[in-house]
């Protein structure tokens, strides 16, 4: 029989968001996981929808299997792909999710399709362990506040283990309340808010502000990213509450390539303590044949 299409076992079209995938893949998860669901036919869906997920939600992945479908995953792929002969994600023969993981409780073996942990998808999903009651070692958890910008960027930081000091390496792009596992313990991250920028997921958002002049006429400003800074044309007849996108000016993806965007709206300011002949400016315009300056 072959392969069903991805985005069809997990029941979202092909510009479904990363939240919407994770959510689709959320529900088929609890429905069917083998520790909840007993049934063979749960045990095929739960791993025909965790291979789905392994794939929609990688970016690299993603744009393999939108431009070659199932054959981007096989060796010896169709002409065409820039991936034949070779699995380019690096799995076993046959294609990343051919490997099998054997528990020490009563599952026995069963293959998760491409996980190197079942257990991760819960901790992603729900911040803490397997909701199904399998019997695991408590793993200790430490709290670490971080500033924003290392929550961005990553850093290197050093916490006290049992009275030992540890040093653990924070990811680039990890966001508040995220745990991050190290060794057999996991560490629960604090992130400070920043005054000049508003996370929303990957996505970065701030105000800015330009003259009612710059509004109407264009300008080029510069504007503070948490790349750096760079220039931003306003356009010519800018309103008020506009919004501009910056590409992959935002946060990295914790796991996999790219970044978010940042959101840039603008506020104009209107003028205090105008000269007379400012004034007299704005009253000709005002009582112009043009009906409106907006």
């Amino acid at each position: 029989m072959a392969d069903r299409d991805y985005y069809q076992i997990l029941g979202v079209g092909k510009n479904a968001t990363d939240a919407e995938i994770k959510k689709a893949y959320r529900k088929l998860a609890l429905e069917n996981h083998p520790d909840r669901n007993k049934s063979k036919e749960a045990e095929g869906k739960f791993k025909e929808a965790t291979r789905a997920y392994e794939v929609l939600s990688d970016p690299q992945k993603k744009q393999a299997y939108d431009q070659f479908g199932h054959a981007a995953f096989e060796q010896g792929a169709g002409q065409g792909n820039p991936f034949a002969g070779g699995n380019p994600f690096g799995g076993a023969q046959g294609g990343p999710f051919t490997y099998t993981y054997t528990t020490g409780g009563d599952a026995g073996g069963f293959d998760f399709g491409g996980f190197s942990d079942p257990f991760e998808i819960f901790e992603q999903f729900f911040g803490g362990g397997n909701p199904f009651g399998r019997q695991q070692a408590r793993r200790s958890v430490y709290s670490l506040t971080i500033d924003f910008m290392d929550a961005v960027k990553g850093a290197t930081k050093r916490i006290s283990v049992e009275g030992k000091s540890q040093t653990v390496k924070i990811p680039a792009g990890v966001d508040n309340n995220q745990r991050v596992r190290f060794g057999d313990y996991d560490v629960l991250i604090e992130v400070r808010p920043d005054r000049r920028f508003k996370r929303e997921g990957s996505d970065v958002v701030t105000e800015e502000d330009v003259s009612f002049a710059q509004a109407a006429l264009g300008a080029e400003i510069n504007v503070e990213t948490v790349a750096g800074f760079v220039k931003l044309r306003i356009p010519p007849g800018t309103q008020p509450n506009t919004v501009i996108r910056l590409s992959q000016k935002g946060i990295p993806h914790v796991r996999g390539n790219g970044r978010g965007d940042h959101y840039i709206q603008i506020k104009i300011t209107v003028p205090k303590g105008l000269s007379s002949r400012q004034k007299e400016i704005l009253r000709e315009f005002d009582s112009s044949k043009k009906k409106s300056w907006f």
